[in-house]
């Protein structure tokens, strides 16, 4: 038997970061099928409403100060001046084709600095609003929490612009103590990278600026706090400031294990890895055996670790229709012993879900794209949100409900009512609802070259009307999609009412020839299910006579 590394019982350490827990994929642009770099967010919060956050860009008075507040909580943190230009701001990308994505590693507690100002995701949307290239970004992100303070925990950043890609992890050093340690990481063009809640970054080149940068005091610190006592270039950054625990293996870089088998199948040789059975880590990033597809990282978000022994439809614990969900909490005890839901990339509790798409050929208002969803990632659609949109659709709008007040215009609610729906019967529901998804998304995408030259010919004449006519198309698809799917809805609640599955053809209920519905088909249950019934009660549901 191989020696188990980690036990069960360090999985509770992992539980404040799984309430903000998300998944990010990266590709570069010599990896990618298109020549577009591509970066993925999946922003899995309990309690975060999914909408699509716009800041218009603006020009400030001198002296003009930014009030921050802490995104997660809305909690004032304070304030720092404001530049005088911003730039406009669509979701996670900017109109300078640049993304800023995230995922929450915790890290050491006693480095998180509740006197900072600057939180993970003030730093997020006030830098996409002051930079215009990754490096920037990094330089900029980096400068605030320097001269501001860093008030949250251990974080992972996803810096992307149409020509780089970067990784920037950091930390905080502690209460008082202004600034943070941190390294950045470039993503080579013919690679892909992913990070999803565990720190990533491990030794890496102290004298590659062109591929590395790294605050200046990033391992005395560690030296300081008796993290790190080796020689420099044996310097890890996560196993000083974020050592791994079994939850770290088999809740996050779990999902991470998964993505890169899926773009190199040897990667499954680190099975025994995301089990806690040996040490050797995943490298940071991988070159794909194949290029990727915009399609081909939507359908990654979607995993549940299908075709793999964590299938989270394979155990009972799926019940008769085969649910790849489990409901928190994360862990359970049953005589005295902890056992584990599995965590894979698709999840009920996501707020909002994008795959952003950035391609240097085009002009910035063009070329820089987010595929914007909101709610679970496996049951939404994916639709184009230009990064030059003046105007946040109705059904993304923050405002229109919340999660605490339902709303038949908005997308959240709409695409969490038809969920909610499929978590019951997922193994009969769901093929509706992927070939619908499929239906809609590679509609979007066939489109996106006639919409790219349209716009282009329009940006030769005026950059404003190419703007206005991005405005209006990405407006359009987004309302579509939100009707079509409570559509989808309506007609997933009438197909399986009661526990019969109506008869249809092609979108359309049979009828009997009068008018009436034919006679429907009797849901029942799996083999397997019934047996368990008979294993669970005996004799006493036996037919005898």
């Amino acid at each position: 038997m191989k020696k188990v590394i980690f036990t069960l019982g360090c999985l509770l350490a992992a539980s404040a970061v799984q309430l903000m827990a998300c998944t990010n994929f990266i590709v570069g642009k010599k990896a990618s099928t298109d020549g577009s770099t591509m970066v993925t967010y999946s922003a899995d919060s309990h309690t975060l409403y999914g909408a699509l956050y716009h800041f218009p860009a603006a020009t400030y008075p001198e002296g003009a100060m930014l009030n921050i507040r802490e995104w997660d909580t809305g909690k004032p943190l304070g304030k720092i001046p404001q530049v005088r230009k911003t730039y406009n701001v669509v979701g996670n990308m900017n109109e300078h084709q640049l993304t800023i994505a995230e995922t929450t590693f915790g890290g050491r507690e006693e480095l998180q600095d509740s006197t900072g100002i600057m939180d993970y995701g003030s730093l997020i949307y006030v830098t996409l609003q002051r930079a215009k290239t990754a490096r920037e970004a990094i330089k900029i992100m980096t400068d605030l929490v320097k001269d501001y303070g860093y008030y949250s925990s251990g974080e992972s950043f996803s810096i992307v612009d149409p020509n780089e890609a970067w990784i920037m992890e950091m930390i905080g050093k502690g209460p008082r103590n202004k600034g943070a340690v941190w390294v950045a990481v470039r993503i080579p063009d013919d690679c892909v990278a992913s990070h999803a809640n565990q720190a990533r970054i491990r030794q890496f080149p102290l004298n590659d600026k062109d591929n590395c940068l790294y605050s200046p005091d990033v391992i005395s610190f560690a030296r300081e706090k008796g993290y790190f006592n080796g020689l420099n270039k044996d310097f890890s950054f996560a196993d000083a400031y974020a050592p791994l625990d079994f939850g770290a293996l088999r809740f996050c870089e779990a999902r991470v294990w998964s993505f890169y088998r899926m773009m190199d199948p040897q990667m499954d040789k680190y099975k025994s890895y995301i089990k806690g059975e040996t040490k050797e880590a995943m490298p940071l990033y991988i070159k794909p055996s194949n290029k990727v597809s915009l399609k081909d990282l939507m359908e990654a978000m979607r995993d549940h670790y299908e075709g793999t022994e964590f299938d989270m439809t394979q155990d009972a614990g799926a019940g008769p229709y085969k649910v790849p969900y489990r409901w928190r909490p994360m862990t359970y005890k049953v005589d005295g012993e902890t056992y584990l839901n599995e965590r894979a990339i698709a999840t009920q509790q996501t707020g909002f879900t994008f795959v952003s798409q950035m391609r240097n050929w085009l002009p910035n208002p063009i070329g820089g794209v987010l595929w914007f969803g909101t709610d679970d990632a496996a049951l939404c659609v994916y639709t184009p949100m230009y990064c030059s949109i003046t105007k946040v659709p109705e059904c993304y709008r923050e405002g229109n409900g919340d999660m605490l007040n339902f709303s038949w215009t908005s997308a959240f609610w709409i695409y969490n009512w038809v969920s909610n729906m499929v978590y019951n019967k997922w193994n009969v529901m769901y093929p509706d609802v992927k070939s619908l998804q499929d239906q809609m998304e590679n509609h979007f995408i066939q489109m996106e070259p006639s919409i790219d030259k349209t716009a282009t010919e329009l940006y030769n004449e005026s950059p404003e009307k190419a703007i206005a006519f991005l405005t209006n198309y990405s407006d359009t698809q987004a309302e579509q999609a939100t009707r079509r799917w409570k559509q989808l809805g309506e007609f997933l609640l009438v197909k399986f009412i009661d526990g019969n599955i109506k008869q249809e053809k092609n979108g359309q209920f049979i009828e009997n020839g009068h008018g009436l519905p034919a006679t429907p088909k009797s849901g029942g249950y799996s083999e397997d299910y019934y047996r368990n019934v008979v294993k669970d009660t005996g004799d006493r549901l036996k037919v005898t006579f």
